[in-house]
């Protein structure tokens, strides 16, 4: 099975919600056993619509992310939060 790039997978779910998807930044905080940490940053007009009400829309990302990540043996963690 092919490794997969969990910052490619989570940019590309995040930059079509967003008004400034040049602004949306992701990086791998650590990785360590089978747990990946992720870090989203996007513009700060950006943050409410990709958390969405009461969290939907981060939980509908996380999902989709964390099937990518269980198929690999892994757990992925997604922190989401604006760079100002």
């Amino acid at each position: 099975m092919a490794n997969v790039n969990y910052e490619k997978l989570v940019t590309e779910l995040v930059k079509p919600i967003t008004s400034h998807p040049n602004d949306v930044i992701t990086k791998t905080l650590s990785e360590s056993n089978n747990v990946v940490t992720l870090q989203v940053l996007v513009h700060p007009e950006d943050l409410g619509r990709v958390i969405g009400k009461k969290g939907r829309v981060a939980n509908a990302i996380r999902t989709i992310a964390y099937a990518a990540a269980i198929r690999q043996n892994k757990r992925l963690a997604i922190e989401i939060d604006s760079y100002e």
